[in-house]
């Protein structure tokens, strides 16, 4: 979560001559990072919806910063290390996926998710009031069909709404044992969390699969993400749910599912 804001008006003229805010345009856009070529990450990612990125950028630089979701030091940073770590999380995602964000906070990577990848059901699931709210405005203007929930995924009154999903992905969250203690129950029996982690992801896994597999937690591998569009490409720790629901229990779930990915559908046909 990320952004630095412009520098600000104090009269008419010096509004007139404000320079745009920095880190707005991808790099590369304009010639101005050696390392990413003419913008070609943002076109791969995001195709023709690249404006709704450019969009998202502009108000985690500005307003974002302003209301404490990011950092004002972040906007040379902004795009690869946040917005492209985001949205190369769809490689792993197949088409039509139903795919909750735990802990999504400013966004990331919910947002860049529902950019990038139109066909997917996300649901943004966050704790915090201002949060929420400003994930609701977000979806709302950029008309993203994103399902904000506020909530924590450890809450029972948030696992009897939220459940059966194909995938959680996560991002700076927690560690990976209390990441499956909290995810796993949201997931369908061989569903996936996806929990996006820096350079210490293998270590992190060997110190927690024990606890992991206890949890129900099964095949768990670190995954690299984005190796044609990053520098440092993105880890993603991946751990399925192993499939032993109780009797009679899977039927259930299923038909919960498909109530609530029919109200989500209709949701995304009023947006």
């Amino acid at each position: 979560m990320t952004g630095e804001q412009g520098p600000g008006a104090t009269s008419d003229e010096s509004a007139s001559e404000a320079e745009p805010v920095e880190g707005v345009r991808p790099p590369g856009a304009e010639g101005n990072d050696p390392h990413v070529s003419e913008g070609l990450p943002e076109r791969e990612l995001f195709g023709d919806r690249r404006e709704l990125a450019e969009k998202f950028a502009e108000r985690l630089l500005t307003d974002g910063v302003q209301r404490g979701l990011i950092g004002p030091r972040e906007g040379e940073r902004l795009w690869e290390r946040h917005l492209y770590n985001s949205a190369v999380l769809a490689e792993l995602l197949p088409e039509g996926a139903t795919v909750v964000d735990v802990g999504s906070g400013a966004g990331l990577p919910g947002v860049p998710l529902g950019i990038a990848r139109p066909d997917l059901e996300i649901t943004l699931l966050e704790p915090m009031a201002r949060r929420v709210t400003w994930l609701e405005e977000i979806a709302d203007e950029l008309g993203l069909p994103l399902t904000v929930v506020r909530g924590r995924a450890e809450e029972t009154s948030t696992r009897s709404r939220l459940y059966d999903f194909d995938y959680v992905v996560a991002r700076a969250v927690s560690s990976l044992d209390r990441l499956a203690e909290w995810c796993l129950p949201l997931l369908r029996p061989g569903g996936w969390l996806l929990a996006q982690k820096g350079a210490s992801a293998v270590e992190e896994l060997e110190r927690d699969r024990a606890s992991i597999e206890r949890r129900g937690g099964e095949r768990a591998v670190v995954r690299e993400c984005g190796a044609s569009v990053l520098r440092i490409p993105a880890n993603v720790v991946a751990i399925r749910r192993a499939e032993t629901p109780e009797p009679g229990a899977a039927g259930r779930k299923v038909n919960g599912s498909r109530a609530r990915r029919a109200d989500n559908r209709r949701k995304r046909k009023e947006r």
